[in-house]
């Protein structure tokens, strides 16, 4: 495996990907969503422990994810199964994918306990838990602090994860090594990634007005909470699709890319 470093403008070219991918298999690609959400939403259910296995699953289901991706960028239909390619590639790599979400709900909970410290958990519990954020809650320099404090913490944090599924299910590299080589191509990639991240802000922005003008000038406020649920998760379809496309284009591998063998 080799480094692949690509130039800025290719951050464009991934969001790019990922809106061509979806226009591919557009019902697929929303269903597949839809279906991840309502699973992690589902375990978050789960007594005491929902929220921490919920976030253990993350790796995995983002796997699946870029899977379905990576099937409509081959011209394929992506079955429902995808969503499980992580739980479907044999003992070994199975194995590695939960250590893989065992680190990532360690960290996350890692960076919500840290900002506690500031708030006194306010910020934390309405994260992991839920709540109605009021005015006064949003506005007391604690919660903002606990807010910034999360936010500078989770970019590296996220980084580091941002590759490692894929590297851990396509080609079989252990979840610590998975991880230094998602952040090692994140920042030797930086003017790419941050490009992308730009981008999307951009058309998330963009896609948002539009949507929210046209909504409240035929229907009203109706309307714009009728469409906006819909509309966040074509673009949240898009985005993933897109994440794979950065993914194949950070590394060289003497194989190609495939679901490992039962």
């Amino acid at each position: 495996m080799k480094l692949n470093l690509v130039p800025a403008r290719q951050g464009v070219a991934w969001v790019k990907q990922g809106v061509h991918n979806f226009r591919r298999q557009p019902l697929a690609l929303m269903g597949l969503f839809f279906m991840f959400m309502a699973a992690i939403s589902v375990v978050t259910l789960v007594p005491v422990l929902g929220s921490a296995l919920a976030l253990g699953l993350l790796p995995a289901a983002t796997l699946g994810l870029m899977a379905a991706a990576r099937e409509a960028e081959l011209g394929r239909f992506p079955m429902p199964s995808v969503l499980a390619s992580a739980f479907r590639a044999g003992r070994e790599r199975l194995n590695a994918m939960l250590v893989l979400g065992g680190l990532y709900a360690l960290g996350f909970l890692l960076i919500m306990g840290l900002s506690a410290l500031m708030d006194g958990g306010t910020f934390a519990k309405l994260y992991l838990v839920g709540g109605k954020m009021t005015a006064e809650m949003v506005e007391s320099p604690d919660f903002q602090s606990a807010m910034w404090l999360s936010t500078l913490l989770y970019l590296p944090f996220s980084l580091a994860f941002w590759h490692a599924p894929g590297l851990v299910h396509w080609h079989g590299i252990s979840p610590v090594k998975s991880l230094f080589f998602s952040l090692v191509a994140c920042w030797r990639n930086k003017g790419a990634m941050l490009v992308y991240g730009l981008t999307w802000v951009a058309v998330f922005a963009l896609v948002g007005t539009v949507v929210t003008t046209l909504a409240a000038l035929l229907g009203g406020a109706d309307l714009v909470g009728t469409l906006i649920l819909p509309t966040a998760m074509v673009m949240a379809a898009m985005f993933f699709a897109s994440v794979y496309a950065s993914f194949r284009d950070s590394f060289l591998f003497d194989d190609e890319p495939g679901p490992a063998a039962p």
